[in-house]
């Protein structure tokens, strides 16, 4: 299964710190955890003695990979160790994250900050990694000491507990945004050139007299006052060449009614067509 905004046609991004999950209970867990590492291009899944092993071959493989959501290379290539030393091994620096103080005398940054940090050193050829703890406690005080320094969110105090695959998420956001900038994957298309005033003028005639003709104005005291409100409303938009050409059309088909066909013309014969007023070009 894969989400909307998958295009295999574009260059997959990689790179980036380990994930590394300490004994992750759930295989959804571990799915979810893949598919967030792809939407932020991370590549190196590693998983620390899973409770109920992997690779999956069970009834609950199927789920894993449905939740990874198109991320199925992560779960296929993801490493498994048996402890968290052997986990770490060739790591230059790790990051724990945990919600609760540890009283370990290390540093403690937000993911903003750590994972620019990460960013920059992996960038000049460091290996770092970031541990998360089982979905039910965390990580508990010797994973934590196999770490360099923490990671934690700015969250609810009162309920900062994350799921497993959100905390992934979060660092993995962060760590995109340092390494790879806030350039957006898509922007707000080319619109049609600003309307000249001269076109807006000239709309604002036509539409005008159409409601002049149908005793808008009214009082007729007031029609100054009401010229301008419109007049004003319009310019807040600020028209493109398309917005005058079609608010034009649009005026002309309610003041004038449905197209005639040649079929309708037939039928009716000249002296039913009403008059016509010119329209802009679409």
């Amino acid at each position: 299964m894969t989400g909307a905004g998958t295009d295999k046609t574009r260059p997959m991004i990689a790179g980036g710190p380990a994930i590394v999950l300490v004994r992750p209970q759930l295989a959804v867990n571990i799915g979810m955890c893949a598919r967030a590492m792809a939407n932020f291009g991370l590549d190196d899944l590693r998983l620390v003695a899973p409770r109920e092993g992997w690779p999956r071959h069970d009834e609950h493989r199927e789920t894993a990979y449905a939740a990874a959501a198109g991320a199925s290379h992560l779960l296929d290539g993801a490493k498994v160790f048996a402890t968290l030393e052997e986990a770490v091994a060739d790591l230059n620096y790790v990051w724990a994250t945990t919600a609760r103080e540890r009283g370990q005398g290390k540093r403690v940054s937000p993911p903003a900050i750590a994972m620019s940090e990460s960013a920059s050193k992996i960038a000049s050829g460091e290996k770092h990694g970031i541990l998360f703890g089982p979905e039910r406690t965390g990580l508990n005080n010797d994973d934590v000491a196999l770490a360099d320094g923490i990671v934690t969110f700015p969250v609810n105090p009162a309920y900062a507990s994350l799921n497993l695959a959100q905390a992934v998420l979060l660092t993995g956001y962060d760590y995109f945004r340092a390494s790879q900038g806030d350039a957006l994957p898509f922007v707000l298309p080319d619109r049609s050139p600003p309307a000249e005033r001269e076109a807006i003028v000239s709309f604002f005639a036509f539409f005008e007299k159409a409601l002049e003709e149908r005793d808008f104005f009214r009082p007729i005291s007031k029609k100054p006052l009401m010229q301008r409100n419109l007049r004003n409303m319009f310019h807040r938009m600020q028209l493109t060449r398309q917005d005058v050409r079609t608010l034009w059309g649009v005026v002309v088909r309610l003041t004038e009614g449905p197209r005639l066909t040649i079929q309708t013309r037939k039928r009716t014969g000249p002296k039913q067509t009403p008059k016509k007023v010119r329209e802009p070009e679409a």
